[in-house]
């Protein structure tokens, strides 16, 4: 496959306005801006991180964390459309207690 193979991640670091909780989300800076570091939320707009080419568009939610000690804590969202899984690492300017509250089975 000469040159076809497609990246498994792409740089989409954009600011928006949280479909969940309605906060404004600046860009991260240092990576891909996934959801939202306030209420951890996201939309369903990736089939590969960052490709922006899903079609469902659904709200993600943040259902549930996990520490990993080389990646700090991972998230798992759960579209409300679809059903689609995805886990992605927390950034670094997520709520914290959010996700230490998540990683103990409450919101």
């Amino acid at each position: 496959m000469e040159g076809t193979e497609e990246k498994r991640f792409r740089k989409n670091d954009e600011g928006f306005r949280c479909a969940a909780c309605g906060r404004e989300v600046p860009p991260l800076g240092y990576s891909s801006r996934n959801h939202c570091p306030f209420c951890l939320s996201s939309l369903h707009l990736d089939v590969l991180p960052g490709d922006r080419r899903a079609d469902c568009g659904g709200l993600m939610e943040a259902v549930k964390t996990e520490p990993d000690p080389k990646r700090g804590f991972v998230i798992t969202h759960v579209c409300r459309r679809c059903g689609a899984v995805r886990r992605c690492k927390a950034a670094k300017d997520d709520d914290r207690d959010l996700l230490i509250r998540l990683t103990a089975g409450t919101r």
